[in-house]
């Protein structure tokens, strides 16, 4: 049995509607599917994941404390695409929802042959990075 090493991951929005337009944006042309959730008894918040179920998820959280959300210095979250099409798809269309420009999409050698990658800051200024990767689709 194969496990993959990361549960989940979370950031956190001032606004879940406009963190829904935008992860919306962004996720849906990655292939993944969103749903609400409330989890133990907490705020609302939103969730991305494959729509065959399973595990790793990527959640949305208001902050469970009632604090204000802010971004880490240094922290991002990368997301596989599947194609060069569905990075350049996922960037345009987030940006359309008040995500900022990191990095254009194109081609990083230097970080492995066929590398493509975007990356962009969502309305709260949490780092994220779309990442097309040829090795990953080979299994």
């Amino acid at each position: 049995m194969t496990m993959g090493v990361f549960s989940h991951v979370t950031v956190g929005a001032s606004d879940l509607d406009r963190a829904g337009r935008f992860y919306d944006a962004l996720l849906i042309p990655l292939g993944l599917a969103r749903r609400q959730v409330q989890p133990d008894g907490g705020p609302p918040s939103l969730c991305w994941h494959d729509p065959a179920g399973g595990f790793p998820r990527f959640y949305v959280y208001l902050p469970f404390d009632g604090q204000p959300c802010g971004s880490g210095n240094g922290n991002m979250v990368a997301f596989l695409a599947p194609s060069e099409d569905a990075v350049k798809i996922a960037h345009a269309r987030a940006m359309k929802q008040g995500g900022t420009d990191e990095g254009a999409p194109g081609p990083r050698p230097h970080y492995g042959p066929g590398y493509f990658g975007a990356y962009l800051r969502d309305p709260d200024g949490n780092k994220l990075h779309i990442v097309f990767r040829p090795e990953a689709q080979a299994g």
